[in-house]
């Protein structure tokens, strides 16, 4: 009877560790098919934003009127009745302003093209470095330190030569 028991037990050990060793196959296997869906996300946002550059540029040289009302809205100039989103108005500073960009200077833009949009928020300045370092684990931005050594973010376009997996910021 003892050794019996013995022998199940065993036997359980056995199971438990070729499970574990299951486990750890699969998960290690599932790590890697998301490191390569994020490498893929940020390259397909990366190529997002260069043709949303693209046909904004076209419409500040040829006007607005050159798009359709669909365009427009996918590229956040259809005016609406109603204030775009916080991050898509981010977004949008980014890419028109092509250069880094402090928070502060995000919001002042923000006040300039959607005054009421700020007034939203309680600690706007908190709200724009919040979205900012979203874009920038989403992948359509960079986070970067100017020649003072503030804090400045940037819009990542396609002919960039960045291909740096997006990753979480530290501090």
């Amino acid at each position: 009877m003892e050794v019996a028991k013995i022998g199940r037990d065993g036997l359980h050990g056995i199971d438990a560790e070729v499970n574990s060793v299951s486990a750890q196959q699969v998960v290690k296997a599932a790590h890697d098919e998301l490191l390569q869906l994020l490498r893929q996300r940020a390259e397909v946002m990366k190529r997002i934003g260069t043709v949303k550059q693209t046909i904004a540029g076209l419409a500040n040289i040829f006007g607005d009127q050159l798009l359709g009302d669909d365009l427009l809205e996918l590229i956040d100039r259809k005016p609406n009745g109603r204030q775009p989103g916080f991050t898509k108005a981010c977004r949008r500073v980014l890419m028109e302003v092509r250069r880094p960009l402090g928070a502060r200077e995000v919001c002042v833009e923000l006040e300039r093209y959607a005054p009421t949009i700020l007034a939203r928020h309680k600690d706007p300045l908190a709200s724009v470095t919040t979205v900012l370092n979203r874009l920038v684990d989403y992948g359509e931005a960079r986070s970067l330190n100017n020649d003072r050594g503030r804090r400045v973010w940037e819009w990542i376009s396609e002919t960039e030569s960045s291909n740096v997996l997006p990753s979480r910021r530290t501090a």
